[in-house]
């Protein structure tokens, strides 16, 4: 599998994506997470032209899942209650909206993989109810830090993995 930028060309495939990850979801018992039309066409054609939205391809060039990868930070993430972040001073990547299609394997790691070689201090956050999500993450080495809350007040369950083992010298991007 490979990593790209998506493109306006992708969209379509990756309305799909979202459409069976949203399947997923409601047969685990995830039922109120991706409601209302999320995420929305108008929301991934921002994310593509700002350069932060992703798609995996097979060896055909099938793309099989997308995700959101974000360098810039995330605002919901300065407040974090029941915890803390494990490092909340280095620069930290966002990976959101991950989606597969059903038959897909080791997309996680592989979005997860590819995250840490652009930077090794990663952050996510899941719906309480997105247990299949919480295993992937816990999976995957992340440590849980507490709850964060959406712009519209929802909570979600945020992690954290850093993955270098070098200090900090403030030297970094």
């Amino acid at each position: 599998m490979s990593i790209r930028k998506a493109t306006l060309a992708d969209l379509p495939r990756m309305m799909e994506l979202f459409d069976a990850a949203r399947g997923i979801m409601r047969r685990s018992g995830n039922l109120k997470q991706w409601t209302g039309g999320y995420p929305s066409e108008e929301q991934i054609r921002q994310e593509i032209a700002d350069g932060n939205s992703y798609v995996i391809t097979q060896a055909d060039g099938l793309v099989v899942a997308t995700f959101a990868f974000i360098l810039t930070g995330e605002p919901t993430y300065a407040r974090i209650d029941g915890g803390a972040w494990l490092d909340d001073t280095r620069p930290y990547g966002v990976i959101h909206r991950l989606a597969s299609t059903p038959d897909s394997h080791g997309i996680a790691r592989t979005c997860f993989d590819w995250c840490y070689q652009q930077l090794p201090n990663l952050r996510v956050d899941t719906h309480r109810d997105n247990r299949i999500m919480q295993h992937i993450i816990a999976q995957n080495g992340f440590t849980y830090c507490g709850i964060i809350y959406l712009l519209n007040g929802d909570e979600r369950l945020a992690y954290q993995k850093i993955v270098d083992s070098m200090p900090f010298s403030g030297n970094e991007k």
